[in-house]
């Protein structure tokens, strides 16, 4: 788990430093930067990957970049000949730095500077004037040394596993194909009916697993079943692209002769709903990831009832998993308790000279003993500008 990051001079963020819970929430106006914190982590996964190029990058769902819209440009400050990273867990931590000139950009960014440390001692190191081609970054080989702690491998191995996704609709139907397709569930939410169906099989020997089913099954009123099939040829209409696999809801408000509906019919709240369970609770999944916009296609109430399942499952059902998420909507502040520690709540706004600053906002027991006393949910505490993150319109 990453318990702190620092990011030096990339896009907008030219010099930021945040420390993380399980969940970590972003929020504020759009074009601030939210997604560049979660495109930074992207681009630290490559860099552990041992190469940084657009192929790495778009592989975690990173939107590839030339220097000049990689590196901080602002016309306050010198554009930096380098953007740097530095990622810490418990007991390891990874430094960073990239080079790529802006004129006649390179393919691969080449590696300036590294180094690994394990307990506050020097695993690895590599300085500027280093013979080793700088291409290709040293942590596959560090990893590949024959006593590696186990803590090493386990942190580098969540690290480089790291994606961004970004469901789409579409692509949740079935009816378009994921660019990025991965186990459980792609980047843009391709495969769901296969990483829902893994989810149904460890459900039938975990109990908590079959609960969070349920807790989702019980969201939707409509719903009186799910399963996925691969006989969807009465129930699917000829014209639409055909996949192996097929999820298959059953709506308890239909004639029972023709109540079976598939992906393709299905509204997009249940189909969003199914994908943050499968990346949230499949042990195929990774660990570490960020969902860009996770209250899209969710209505307010659906959003609130659905990422409290979620800080159920991330932090207590399989607690190494980390989770970042940006949002919109301010009935996400409703969602989660913020008086866990293990969630973190960040406002992301741009301050005077166009870079985006970021703030952790701390929710005390009294703050929300104050909100319920006067009937003000933190959702309208944002909207009344108290918090900060407002679009100025």
């Amino acid at each position: 788990m990453i318990k702190h990051l620092e990011i030096d001079s990339f896009k907008s963020l030219r010099s930021l430093s945040l420390d993380f819970g399980n969940i970590n929430i972003f929020i504020g106006p759009n074009g601030v930067g939210k997604t560049n914190i979660l495109e930074a982590l992207g681009v630290v996964s490559a860099a552990a990957y041992g190469v940084v190029d657009d192929e790495t990058l778009l592989r975690r769902g990173i939107r590839p970049g030339v220097p000049r819209l990689y590196k901080t440009s602002n016309k306050k400050y010198k554009t930096a000949p380098h953007i740097g990273f530095f990622v810490e867990s418990e007991t390891c931590s990874y430094r960073v730095s990239l080079l790529n000139p802006l004129e006649k950009p390179l393919p691969k960014w080449h590696f300036k500077t590294e180094k690994v440390t394990f307990d506050s001692h020097d695993i690895y190191s590599r300085g500027i004037n280093s013979n080793i081609n700088g291409e290709i970054g040293g942590i596959p080989a560090v990893l590949a040394a024959e006593k590696i702690p186990k803590d090493i491998l386990v942190f580098f191995n969540d690290l480089r596993s790291y994606s961004l996704y970004s469901p789409n609709t579409p692509t949740l139907r079935g009816l378009t194909p994921d660019m990025q397709s991965r186990i459980p569930v792609g980047l843009s939410g391709g495969g769901l009916s296969e990483g829902l169906q893994d989810l149904f099989e460890a459900a039938d020997i975990d109990d908590n697993i079959a609960d969070a089913i349920d807790d989702v099954y019980a969201l939707f009123d409509w719903v009186e079943d799910v399963e996925t099939s691969t006989q969807n040829v009465s129930i699917i209409s000829p014209s639409l692209p055909r996949t192996k696999r097929t999820i298959v809801f059953r709506d308890c408000f239909m004639n029972s002769k023709y109540n079976r509906l598939t992906a393709a019919d299905a509204s997009e709240g249940i189909l969003y709903a199914l994908f943050l369970l499968v990346l949230s609770l499949s042990a195929k999944g990774p660990r570490i990831y960020s969902v860009d916009n996770i209250d899209s296609a969710l209505n307010p109430r659906l959003i609130r009832a659905l990422l409290k399942l979620m800080q159920e499952w991330v932090g207590d059902i399989i607690p190494e998993k980390q989770m970042f998420c940006t949002a919109h909507n301010p009935i996400v502040l409703d969602s989660f308790d913020f008086t866990d520690e293990r969630v973190k709540l960040f406002v992301v706004d741009r301050n005077t000279d166009g870079l985006t600053d970021v703030r952790q906002i701390k929710i005390t027991k009294e703050l929300v003993q104050v909100s319920k006393e006067k009937h003000m949910p933190l959702s309208q505490i944002w909207i009344d500008g108290y918090i900060g993150g407002i679009p100025n319109v």
